[in-house]
């Protein structure tokens, strides 16, 4: 029985030790550093979102994250595609604000 018991410990001990040995070595795989408690990265103005507001977007790891490459892939693309739209709208606008002048 006394055998059992310090084979169950030693276990735990090289467990522990393996596992704070991997977590210095490969750190938590962020790419950003944490928040702090209760702070939120993730903020937009009111009105008149641009194509920079969209890509500057950060959300909050919590325990079941997000891919965060995926989302920052998503992020870039909503945000170019926000930005060509903008654009042909001020287009748009300043044709026929054009054919209205004439």
């Amino acid at each position: 029985m006394t055998t059992a018991l310090i084979y169950l410990v030693v276990m735990v001990l090289v467990a522990a030790v393996v596992f704070l040995l991997a977590s210095v070595v490969f750190g938590r795989g962020e790419e950003l550093p944490p928040l702090p408690p209760g702070a939120s990265p993730t903020r937009l103005p009111a009105e008149a979102i641009t194509g920079d507001d969209l890509r500057g977007v950060r959300f909050q790891l919590a325990l079941r994250g997000y891919k965060m490459s995926e989302v920052d892939w998503v992020l870039r693309r909503l945000g170019t595609e926000l930005d060509d739209l903008r654009a042909r709208v001020a287009e748009l606008e300043s044709e026929r604000a054009g054919e209205v002048a004439q």
